[in-house]
C-alpha cells in the first residue's frame, strides 16, 4: 500500500564501515529530519559549507558510483545503496551525518542498511508525500544504452537488462514492481566487477576499500567469492537497486514503468535531468485515497484518487 504522509525516523541510528573507493573508515549517524526536508548529507568533519542535498542536480560524478557535491565543492560519494535502503524503508526525511567523504559500502548491497533502518521506529509527519506520476513516455539513448519511462497506473516498475561478454554475467534481465513484489533479492544483491578490470580501476584511484567481503568478483568463468551468488539474477538485481537509489534523487517517489538496457549511474542521472525538464510528461500528486477493486477475471487496475 502506498504511504500517504511523509515519514522520518524517531531516534538516531548509527553504524560505520569502509568506503569502497576511498578505503577510509566512516562513521554514520542518521537522525530525524523535518517534513519536506528530504534526504540531506552533513559532513561532520567539516565546520562550514558541509551540507549536501540529495538531489540529481548535485551529482558531480557518476563513475562507478554516485557522487554528490554542493556549490562549495564539498562531496559525498557512493550514496546510491543507502538511498535505495531509505526508499525501500519508506523514509522521506532524514539527515545523514558522516565524518568522511564516502558512505560505507558495508557488504556491497543495501541489506545491512535496511536491517538497521527496520529496527528504527518510524513516525509520520503532517505533510503528504509528493509523487511524480508519469503521463507520457520519455526516453534517453546513449549509443547502445537506453532508458525510458512510461505511464503506469500505481507503482514504480523496473525492467532492466544487462549484456556482458563474460559467460557468468551474460545476458540478465529482470522486472520488479516496487509496490507489490518481495524486494529481498533486490536489496540483498551486491555490487560486482570483473577481475580483469580491478587493476585499471585502482589505477584511477578507486576501489581502495574493495574486497571479496563487499563485492562480487567474476574471473572469466568463475565467481571468486565463497558461497557464490545470493540469487540467480544478482548482477541485474544490483543494477535495479542502484537505479532505485539514484531515482530518489529526483525528490519524488515516481509512479511509472522504467525500461533500461545497459544502464548505470550516469545514464540514470542524465535521464532524470531530461525527465524533470519535460514538464508535460509528468504531474506532481499527493495521494488522497487508494481504492483496490475486488478480484475479477478481467484485467485489474488500482485507482488513485489524488490531489494534484
Amino acid at each position: 500500500m502506498h504511504i500517504i504522509y511523509q515519514q522520518t525516523i524517531v531516534d538516531p541510528v548509527s553504524f560505520q564501515g569502509i568506503g569502497l573507493h576511498s578505503g577510509k573508515n566512516t562513521k554514520i549517524k542518521i537522525i530525524p529530519a523535518d517534513e519536506n526536508q528530504g534526504i540531506v548529507f552533513k559532513r561532520t568533519d567539516l565546520k562550514e559549507n558541509n551540507i549536501i542535498f540529495a538531489n540529481f542536480e548535485n551529482v558531480s560524478s557518476a563513475k562507478l558510483c554516485t557522487t554528490l557535491q554542493n556549490k562549495e565543492g564539498v562531496k559525498v560519494s557512493t550514496v546510491e545503496h543507502l538511498l535505495a535502503a531509505l526508499y525501500i524503508a519508506e523514509i522521506d526525511n532524514a539527515i545523514v551525518e558522516l565524518d568522511n567523504e564516502e558512505i560505507p559500502i558495508m557488504d556491497g548491497s543495501a541489506k545491512e542498511f535496511l536491517e538497521i533502518l527496520k529496527n528504527a521506529k518510524i513516525k509520520k509527519t503532517n505533510k503528504k508525500r509528493k509523487y511524480l506520476k508519469i503521463l507520457e513516455d520519455v526516453e534517453l539513448v546513449e549509443g547502445e544504452k537506453k532508458i525510458s519511462l512510461e505511464p503506469c497506473e500505481s507503482s514504480l516498475k523496473v525492467s532492466f537488462q544487462l549484456k556482458y561478454n563474460n559467460k557468468i554475467i551474460g545476458k540478465q534481465k529482470n522486472s520488479v514492481d516496487f509496490q507489490n513484489d518481495d524486494l529481498q533479492d533486490i536489496y540483498n544483491s551486491r555490487t560486482f566487477c570483473l577481475f580483469e578490470d580491478i587493476e585499471n580501476i585502482k589505477k584511477i584511484g578507486l576501489a581502495k576499500g574493495g574486497s571479496l567481503e563487499n563485492a562480487i568478483v567474476v574471473d572469466q568463468e568463475k565467481i571468486l567469492n565463497n558461497g557464490g551468488l545470493r540469487n540467480k539474477k544478482e548482477f541485474v538485481n544490483h543494477k535495479i537497486l542502484d537505479l532505485a537509489g539514484d531515482f530518489l534523487l529526483s525528490g519524488y517517489r515516481i509512479i511509472g514503468k522504467v525500461n533500461c538496457y545497459q544502464g548505470g549511474h550516469h545514464l540514470t542521472n542524465m535521464f532524470l535531468r531530461k525527465l524533470l525538464k519535460s514538464k508535460s510528461s509528468f504531474t506532481e500528486i499527493e495521494l488522497k485515497d487508494l481504492i483496490f477493486p475486488k478480484k475479477t477475471t478481467s484485467n485489474q487496475s488500482i485507482k488513485l484518487a489524488v490531489n494534484a
